[in-house]
């Protein structure tokens, strides 16, 4: 292995070890809750809102069926895909309308009626659409997050430094070395906070379209637990689906970002931390 290369793998190495590290302070925003969550339980009983250990207990129960695996990865699933597709369609409509007024004043008021519009409406006619089927969940989540992505990726764009263009268009760089090497360097610093709002909203849309639409998944357990009134189940449920996102987010989206984001801790000076 070439000095080069062995500096490379430290490198990425040290990368990973600090993003890990740096998991100690979301577990300490954890705890925090946790603490919340049992004064709320003190307060207000084991009906309204049970034990965050009885919860606990519950998700363990739930966790030991191997059917729940199989509704929490259907869940999983569709919100990764109607994610993913947002996020595709949200960067290019973003990126094109940063560049290009025009196309940002064509835009505008279907961001509005998007953004107007309650996602439990788009449920309803995705349910016309494409009945109790993935079709339904991965379409809502897609009119849901789009938005998000397409106004921070525009943003991001529209407040690019043009002095900059213009310098690296004087050296000869064409249009895609300007957008690779300029505009998506700045575009990123708005995009990766986009998508981790994004990424949240495509797991809440799915849970809720699945309860709506009957078409299983944590939503459909979510369902079965509220027929029952079973508070502790049905919370459950919902720290099934949030383990989901951050697992989602914290293999997914921050990894990228770390990567796309070096020059960042290459410009931080020594000795500062997030």
């Amino acid at each position: 292995m070439t000095t080069a290369r062995a500096d490379a793998v430290l490198d990425r190495l040290g990368r990973v070890g600090q993003f890990l590290w740096s998991g100690w302070a979301g577990l300490a925003g954890l705890a925090l809750f946790a603490a919340l969550w049992q004064a709320g339980h003190e307060r207000y009983g084991d009906f309204i809102l049970p034990a965050p250990l009885a919860t606990l207990a519950a998700g363990l129960t739930i966790a030991a069926d191997p059917t729940a695996w199989e509704l929490a990865g259907q869940t999983t699933l569709r919100a990764v895909e109607g994610f993913a597709l947002a996020a595709l369609a949200g960067a290019a409509g973003g990126l094109a309308a940063g560049y290009s007024p025009a196309t940002m004043r064509l835009a505008r008021p279907i961001l509005t009626v998007l953004l107007g519009v309650p996602p439990i409406a788009w449920i309803v006619l995705a349910m016309i659409w494409f009945g109790s089927t993935d079709g339904t969940i991965i379409t809502t989540v897609l009119v849901a997050a789009t938005p998000v992505v397409f106004v921070g990726v525009a943003e991001g764009a529209v407040t690019r430094d043009r002095g900059l263009d213009d310098m690296a268009r004087a050296f000869g760089a064409g249009p895609l070395a300007r957008l690779t090497t300029l505009g998506l360097r700045h575009v990123a610093a708005f995009l990766f906070p986009a998508l981790t709002v994004a990424l949240g909203s495509a797991f809440k849309v799915a849970v809720m379209a699945e309860l709506l639409a009957n078409t299983g998944g944590i939503g459909g357990a979510l369902a079965a637990a509220r027929a029952n009134l079973d508070v502790a189940e049905a919370l459950a449920w919902v720290l099934i689906a949030v383990t989901g996102l951050i697992v989602v987010e914290y293999t997914l989206v921050h990894p990228i970002r770390s990567e796309f984001e070096r020059w960042r801790n290459a410009a931080r000076p020594w000795g500062v931390k997030r």
